[in-house]
């Protein structure tokens, strides 16, 4: 999300670098939505990937739709809005296919719960794209049990992508960890450190206990502070992966350290404790 329009704006160049990077230190995934960049980032993408098409099967490739997003590039939409049918999600799919200077999606994902939401229809778009190897696995982000448990009945939901971190923890207790244990989602974690919020100029009382909880654990584990928050992620059996958001080469490579850390389960709920304020019941 931040490689292009919407942060460092990258050259080719720099896609280049940044693929072969993440690749050389055995990070494989590749995180997209149709709407980054105001819809541009998937295309600056695949410029970069048609010049290493060998290195298409070393890689994921997941991708996001159904928001409609009302930007230049987009001048028929008139209002942000969501938009699952069958057309729209087929069509999306194609779009990403050619942006991305690929034959096959490893996961097409809806992007945000749509109240208009049709499971049958949804179900048949997935199907069809399967059925024509244009997409390996389908998947959500941000749905609620609920919602999931709906689609999942149609077809099999493969991943939910849900905020999940040491300051947003209602996934570790609304069911949304638990569901992906109970049928085999694999969790992606966004914002995984809390949107930078944590890191600000001017923390909260809240972000100070955790850092100040952090500090000690990272001088136990021998990681620096932030990894030990991708750590306390990686604890949980449910098996969630951390999307980072970082545009920074030297922060995806540190990054690969956390997930070699198991904290010890008191510390895990030292992390859940400064960021409640509270002991556990």
């Amino acid at each position: 999300m931040k490689w292009g329009q919407w942060g460092a704006r990258f050259s080719t160049a720099a896609y280049l670098d940044m693929i072969h990077t993440c690749l050389d230190h055995g990070i494989t995934s590749f995180d997209h939505a149709d709407i980054y960049g105001d819809y541009t980032t998937e295309e600056e993408f695949g410029a970069a990937l048609k010049q290493i098409p060998g290195k298409r099967a070393a890689m994921q490739l997941i991708t996001k739709c159904g928001i409609q997003m009302p930007v230049e590039a987009r001048p028929s939409f008139q209002i942000k809005s969501y938009n699952t049918s069958k057309a729209y999600i087929i069509a999306c799919a194609e779009r990403s296919l050619r942006n991305l200077q690929t034959d096959y999606l490893d996961a097409l994902l809806i992007h945000r719960p749509d109240p208009l939401m049709d499971p049958a229809e949804i179900a048949e778009a997935f199907t069809q794209l399967k059925q024509q190897g244009k997409i390996l696995h389908a998947g959500v982000s941000n749905f609620t049990p609920s919602q999931v448990n709906m689609l999942h009945t149609y077809f099999p939901v493969a991943i939910n992508q849900l905020e999940i971190s040491v300051v947003h923890m209602d996934p570790f207790h609304n069911g949304q960890l638990d569901q992906c244990i109970e049928k085999k989602i694999v969790p992606m974690a966004w914002a995984p450190l809390g949107s930078g919020a944590l890191f600000n100029n001017e923390p909260d009382e809240r972000s100070t206990r955790i850092l100040q909880t952090a500090a000690p654990l990272a001088t136990k584990y021998q990681i620096e502070a932030d990894l030990i928050l991708l750590a306390f992620l990686h604890r949980h059996p449910s098996g969630i992966v951390p999307v980072l958001g970082t545009s920074k080469a030297s922060r995806i490579i540190s990054a690969m350290q956390a997930s070699g850390v198991r904290l010890e389960t008191e510390d895990w709920f030292r992390l859940w404790e400064a960021s409640a304020g509270k002991q556990v019941p």
